[in-house]
């Protein structure tokens, strides 16, 4: 079983067993196919920590798509984009609009231009230079919550920002980050949201000639929606396998050069897909 698994199940019967049912409350999000509220049983303040070093974080309770969760992070943080014709996959279609638009978040927030002591600079760009430039900044980071985009955006960003910070070691400089998150769909979300941004640490260690570290995974309120439940435990139940070898093309050195043909995964044995999870929107 990975570590990704023993935390995620960890996770899950703490939020089950400890956690604190919404329902009856005022929420805002809804079940699609009926209009009805959906509820949660949540946990407020989760904090999981991965090192990269051992092993990559992906669950083997059930199947995380890799490339695809590749995809869309390049989509955000490398293409910059808010429109859903420029990702593989059709996760964000219920958000966008007629032209594929989700408006003001996501990457269309982290490519905004920014004035930085003289110099127009875009958040993603801003971190690749201070890493080379000044690695052991304590300000190098990325956040997408800004009040004056969402009333514009499709959706309020789930993960927000992702901090960088440089740490030494004997083999060379180390590449830590991390996440904070604001609400995580534990079923839906979590294994894909963590493989996600592993991946992005370690293409930004790999084209600052650093060796990725620790992600530190914090979650403000991580939660099981009601329907979910069943699907949950029943992953908690299962066995689990060893985490997947997963690597980059080490040729990459430009992080905008990076395709998910540059994603190498081996020895991914996983138990059955859950088919047909339902998403409250």
């Amino acid at each position: 079983m990975s570590l990704a698994d023993e935390l995620f199940k960890e996770t899950c019967i703490d939020i089950l067993t400890n956690g604190t049912d919404t329902k009856g409350e005022l929420v805002r999000p809804i079940w699609e196919d009926t209009g009805e509220f959906a509820y949660t049983i949540k946990k407020f303040g989760v904090v999981n920590r991965y090192d990269l070093r051992k092993e990559f974080p992906a669950i083997t309770l059930r199947r995380i798509a890799l490339k695809s969760a590749m995809d869309e992070i390049l989509w955000i943080y490398q293409k910059k984009s808010n429109n859903i014709h420029d990702l593989k996959s059709h996760i964000w279609d219920s958000w966008a609009d007629e032209n594929g638009s989700i408006g003001t978040c996501y990457g269309d927030v982290i490519g905004r231009k920014f004035l930085y002591k003289g110099e127009e600079i875009d958040q993603m760009d801003y971190v690749l230079k201070q890493l080379k430039e000044n690695p052991y900044s304590r300000r190098i980071m990325t956040n997408m919550y800004q009040y004056e985009y969402l009333h514009s955006g499709g959706l309020d960003p789930c993960c927000y920002s992702m901090t960088y910070n440089v740490t030494k070691s004997e083999e060379g400089l180390v590449l830590n980050g991390v996440l904070n998150q604001r609400s995580q769909d534990m079923l839906a979300a979590n294994g894909w949201n963590v493989c996600q941004y592993a991946l992005l640490l370690m293409m930004v260690a790999q084209v600052n000639d650093m060796i990725p570290g620790e992600l530190i995974h914090i979650i403000a309120d991580a939660h099981i929606y009601d329907r979910h439940v069943p699907m949950i435990r029943e992953l908690i139940k299962r066995e689990g396998y060893p985490a997947p070898k997963v690597w980059l093309n080490p040729e990459v050195k430009d992080f905008y050069q990076f395709t998910t043909d540059d994603l190498h995964v081996e020895d991914y044995q996983t138990g059955e897909q859950i088919k047909n999870i339902p998403i409250a929107v």
